[in-house]
């Protein structure tokens, strides 16, 4: 049966039920849905007119590939073992700052000075879910860091385009998602991988109506809470054998482990059943082995804190940890 109405002239009526619709809160309610978090790039070069914008050389390369493929000339900089931004005096007037806010370690302050330094920032805090932005400063987010969906991102910016992007469709995407939910993650990792890699050449899209209805149905301030305390927990454990000095911070991404031969720790905990991702692989390609940026990405070890786990998961965890360490 089809019922013709003004809103909707060809709009089902009756059939079988699909999912339920949520109607809680996206926590970026206010933010421009996208995707995926090149994406939001994409929105930034095409609604600001971004000429040339410099990338830290810690960072995934797919963010190089998508200016590349905008015609977006990319200069390279350098951080510090603090993630501290080296930021490079011959940087233009015109030219845009890309920031990455690394396991949540800028505070708003940070983010100020460096505005104050170079006006065109953009802040990628995709390991930063749950912080707010800063008035004037474009903003991503990317979801699937934090939260079992199989896209989406939100774009905090002052300009819009003046047509929305096409909208996304996710239903094809879920069966890694559904899967992992009643059977271990190793049965569909790379059912996981393909669906990121899908994003790579992916066009910038509106994010899917499936994918945002997910969101309104999720408990944001639990995930918050039990984000925080977890970090919290392992550093109180962890933070005397960490080579990082970090700040404390709120609903985060994971806890960042420094450690030598990180490579082979991981290798042992994966061992365990223990998985432990290797961020931006392309840097130990790109960098020479004496560098910052290599010593970081082979060595620090991103230690899984988010929601799906307990205090008591955190101290077992931290158990498994330092007995390796001590016993290496």
């Amino acid at each position: 049966m089809v019922m013709q109405n003004d809103r909707n002239p060809m709009r089902e009526v009756g059939g079988y039920i699909e999912f339920e619709h949520n109607r809680g809160s996206l926590y970026h309610d206010g933010a421009i849905r996208l995707n995926c978090g090149r994406a939001c790039l994409e929105y930034l070069v095409k609604v600001y007119g971004i000429q040339k914008i410099w990338l830290p050389l810690f960072l995934c390369d797919t963010v190089k590939r998508r200016c590349d493929d905008l015609g977006v000339e990319t200069e390279w900089y350098r951080i510090d073992r603090d993630f501290t931004v080296m930021i490079p005096n011959r940087i233009g007037q015109d030219d845009w700052l890309y920031l990455v806010n690394y396991y949540g370690q800028l505070s708003g302050d940070d983010i100020l000075r460096y505005k104050e330094r170079h006006e065109n920032i953009i802040l990628d805090n995709a390991q930063a879910y749950y912080e707010l932005p800063i008035p004037g400063v474009p903003t991503l987010y990317t979801c699937r860091k934090f939260l079992g969906v199989p896209d989406g991102a939100f774009l905090y910016s002052d300009h819009k385009l003046d047509a929305e992007p096409e909208r996304d469709r996710s239903y094809d995407r879920m069966g890694f998602l559904l899967g992992r939910f009643e059977a271990d993650a190793s049965e569909f990792y790379d059912a996981y991988v393909k669906n990121n890699e899908r994003f790579v050449d992916e066009p910038m899209k509106t994010m899917s109506a499936l994918t945002e209805n997910i969101l309104r149905g999720i408990d944001h301030e639990y995930i918050r809470k039990a984000r925080t305390e977890n970090w919290r927990i392992l550093h109180r454990h962890l933070s005397k054998y960490n080579r990082l000095k970090l700040k404390d911070t709120e609903s985060a991404f994971a806890y960042p482990l420094w450690i030598e031969n990180g490579r082979e720790f991981r290798q042992k905990l994966i061992g365990q059943k223990i998985y432990i991702p290797l961020l931006w692989p392309n840097v130990l390609e790109d960098c020479e082995k004496d560098t910052t940026e290599y010593q970081l990405a082979e060595n620090i070890l991103p230690i899984p804190c988010d929601q799906r786990y307990s205090r008591e998961d955190m101290d077992w965890l931290a158990e498994q940890v330092t007995g390796d360490i001590r016993n290496r």
